[in-house]
């Protein structure tokens, strides 16, 4: 069992994937089998009809953002009700985001039992849930250094980690914690590596061992044992329950997750200017073909094509060139819907368990934690 923040639950996470694609179907059914749910807090008006005919044709950054504070708070309220008081829903929060505080924020208020947070190092994370001591705090994190320097600026502020994912850049989808495409097969990113100096960070620290979870490249009950058995007290799984018949996503998406090969999966820079992993669909090929065309265009400081600003840096907006050169919400959007000609379909490197076939949550948990 895996205990976070004084509750226990089975020793499986499910990771957050925006655009909508963990929403309240997901991470409900989730929590329901004893496990981790995650809500993914990105641009979660769009699983909402009332507020994209409110804002879907919107420049007002305020009114997007207020819809989408709103939005999250729905989704909360409704992945605890289909959890039915199981498991613990958390929701992920990327450090990337310009609503990064403000969507923690929501998320404490609303009823979250713990925020996850990637894409960025948060040091102001226990001040921002100061007046939520019960929510339970999560880092993303992918090497022993990362982790040392969290640890060592939280405790200054007399609060440590409830559990930290450790996710491997190697495998995972969507952003990767790798500051270079170069660097993710580095050895300093193995699981091998990272859990054993976390716990001798712990000892150095004079700190009590915080569970650590494994993120990227799970996909079978063998790859959950040998993790465990180097470790961890649990781990993450993402494009397996994307798939999922609970999943939030349009079925198309699924599809398209479900029968990339191999070879149909490509690691990019994007638009946050950290390496990400996708499916090579129609429009990301395209892209890709002109991408150092368009790095060489880059102008500093365009307006927003949203209108709402949803990265605190985007290399499109912000006309920097080692960074990708396209709207990543308007094609995670478009994913979203189901769009295979415009969308981006976030993905990690390995199989899915069940090929592609769509099979529901509790098919998956019981598989992937079978004894």
């Amino acid at each position: 069992m895996l205990r976070i923040r004084g509750r226990q639950v089975r020793p499986l996470v499910q990771g957050g994937m925006g655009v909508g694609v963990s929403a309240h179907g997901l991470a409900g059914a989730v929590a329901r089998e004893e496990c981790v749910g995650t809500i993914s807090s990105v641009d979660l008006r769009r699983l909402h009809p009332d507020l994209m005919r409110e804002t879907g044709r919107s420049r007002d950054r305020q009114a997007i953002e207020a819809a989408n504070l709103a939005a999250l708070d729905r989704e909360i309220r409704a992945a605890r009700e289909v959890a039915g008081g199981r498991g613990l829903i958390a929701v992920n929060v990327m450090r990337a985001v310009s609503q990064y505080a403000d969507y923690v924020r929501q998320a404490c208020k609303s009823g979250a039992d713990a925020i996850v947070v990637g894409a960025g190092l948060p040091f102001d994370l226990p001040e921002l849930t100061a007046d939520y001591p019960d929510v339970a705090l999560v880092p993303i994190l992918s090497e022993a250094r990362a982790i040392g320097l969290v640890l060592k600026k939280w405790q200054r502020k007399g609060r440590l980690p409830d559990a930290i994912v450790i996710e491997h850049p190697r495998y995972a989808g969507g952003h990767l914690g790798a500051a270079r495409i170069e660097e993710l097969g580095e050895s300093r990113f193995d699981f091998s590596q990272v859990l054993p100096a976390a716990q001798r960070l712990y000892e150095e620290m004079g700190i009590a061992p915080i569970p650590l979870i494994a993120a990227g490249g799970i996909n079978s009950p063998e790859r959950v044992r040998e993790v465990l058995a180097l470790g961890a007290a649990g781990v993450q799984v993402g494009t397996p329950f994307a798939v999922a018949a609970e999943g939030d996503a349009h079925p198309n998406f699924k599809r398209v997750l479900a029968e990339a090969k191999r070879e149909d999966i490509v690691t990019f820079m994007s638009v946050a200017g950290l390496p990400a992993r996708a499916v090579r669909t129609p429009w990301l090929a395209h892209y890709l073909e002109k991408e150092a065309a368009l790095q060489r265009r880059a102008k500093p400081r365009r307006a927003c094509t949203l209108g709402w600003d949803c990265l605190a840096q985007c290399g499109l907006r912000d006309g920097k060139p080692g960074m990708g050169q396209f709207c990543i919400d308007h094609h995670l959007a478009a994913a979203l819907r189901g769009d295979t000609d415009r969308g981006l379909f976030f993905r990690g490197s390995e199989p899915v368990p069940f090929g592609t076939e769509i099979r529901p949550v509790k098919e998956l948990t019981e598989y992937l934690l079978a004894a």
